[in-house]
């Protein structure tokens, strides 16, 4: 009984130490060849946790039978990456309503086919006193116009 409780924290644990995009939202539209700034937030918790490397990647979903992101797991494959390095979420001010968060200024690829395309975010950090090692994946989905 104790382990599975022990267990049950940790999963709770490492959830709420995850990261959301901010930016772009879901289905905006984005165009090849142009920069835009990817939000990636992570919610202020009480757990320690330190945040060690982030990757951002796009991916076309125009390959898909369907061409639609839903219909696939995109969190398994990396096609196009837009940055890698390290991640230091901070609030903008004391009064600013957003979670900590980073932004980063990335190139969508000039072949880029139009159609949906999943954008990715990969964390990687160390969570709790242990600490014991965390990788999160999370995506929105946007459209290549």
């Amino acid at each position: 009984m104790k382990s599975s409780f022990v267990l049950a924290a940790l999963v709770a644990s490492a959830f709420a130490q995850g990261i959301d995009i901010g930016a772009p939202v879901e289905y905006s539209n984005i165009t090849p060849g142009s920069n835009i700034t990817v939000e990636v937030d992570r919610p202020d918790t009480l757990t320690g946790s330190t945040p060690v490397a982030l990757v951002i990647a796009i991916e076309s979903c125009t390959s898909y039978p369907d061409g639609q992101c839903a219909s696939v797991d995109v969190t398994q494959r990396l096609q196009h990456i837009l940055y890698t390095g390290s991640y230091d979420p901070v609030f903008d001010t004391p009064s600013d309503s957003k979670p900590p968060h980073q932004n980063f200024s990335v190139q969508i690829p000039s072949n880029l086919p139009q159609g949906q395309a999943a954008i990715t975010a990969s964390h990687f950090s160390l969570i709790g006193a242990g600490p014991f090692p965390n990788l999160q994946v999370v995506n929105v989905t946007v459209n290549v116009v």
